[in-house]
């Protein structure tokens, strides 16, 4: 059975999205695993699906696989080409998308310029909810965790999926690829956890590396800077609009503070269309 898919990119984050409101699709972890091959299969991220809605008052069902074939609950990238996704395929002719995941409902919102603004929902901070295991919720929400015989300082809140958020002096020479997988599935996480690390340039602008769960270091993570700004922001380093510049392009995020959502504008590409045996 062929399928029809779109490939996408939002900051170079790329995703092989999936129309499963006009056709059937079966996508099990092995499928999922073959098409992010970037030798053996369409390769990307991420495998998103469309799919009818679930929860009441949205238009669509919003799913996520990483290319390891696990399932997760969000991603903030993806969200916007899932924005436009359905707008290019015309399954919507509407500028604000009401649309579930598996974390909760979320708002899609198309500007006029192109780009694409997501109302994130709510960060969590309480431990249990991450999950982190803690002890208790700190005031600021960041924690000790030991990792190799060193003790680091990480900021712990969910956007929908679990994050990490480390300080760094330099972001290039940051350790991302040797401390980022030995966070993502440290025992304190035991759903692991995308790792970011962070570069506090002013209170208006960030840099960021994002090693995500299931999936390795990409070029952007949606979640990963709403959740560096809200962090840095529980710190007191930053203000409630941030630029974040990640390897592949920048991002706006904005949050006001508790009781709020986390707000993100970026783009999101169309790269070509095509078709796969399944």
């Amino acid at each position: 059975m062929k399928l029809r898919f779109t490939k996408m990119q939002g900051l170079g984050n790329d995703f092989v999205v999936f129309d499963a409101v006009r056709q059937q699709i079966d996508l099990d972890a092995a499928f999922a695993r073959r098409l992010a091959d970037r030798r053996f299969g369409v390769g990307c991220d991420q495998i998103l699906l469309v799919e009818p809605p679930r929860l009441p008052g949205t238009d669509f069902h919003y799913r996520i696989f990483n290319a390891d074939g696990s399932e997760v609950e969000q991603c903030g990238n993806g969200a916007r080409c899932f924005a436009r996704f359905v707008r290019d395929q015309g399954l919507t002719d509407r500028d604000e998308i009401p649309v579930g995941t598996a974390a909760g409902a979320i708002r899609l919102y198309l500007e006029p310029d192109g780009q694409v603004r997501v109302d994130m929902g709510m960060p969590e901070f309480r431990p249990a909810h991450i999950p982190f295991r803690a002890a208790s919720e700190t005031a600021d929400a960041t924690y000790p965790l030991a990792v190799e015989g060193q003790t680091l300082t990480i900021g712990a809140l969910s956007m929908g999926n679990p994050h990490a958020v480390l300080i760094v002096e330099e972001i290039d020479s940051a350790p991302v690829a040797h401390l980022g997988p030995l966070i993502e599935r440290h025992p304190d996480f035991p759903a692991r956890v995308n790792v970011g690390f962070m570069q506090v340039l002013s209170p208006t602008e960030i840099r960021l590396r994002v090693y995500e769960r299931g999936v390795g270091e990409t070029l952007a993570c949606g979640t990963g800077a709403c959740a560096a700004v809200v962090s840095g922001r529980r710190r007191g380093w930053l203000s409630e609009r941030v630029r974040v510049a990640l390897p592949g392009g920048e991002l706006m995020v904005e949050w006001a503070g508790p009781g709020h959502p986390v707000w993100m504008t970026g783009p999101a590409v169309r790269v070509f269309e095509g078709e796969i045996e399944r």
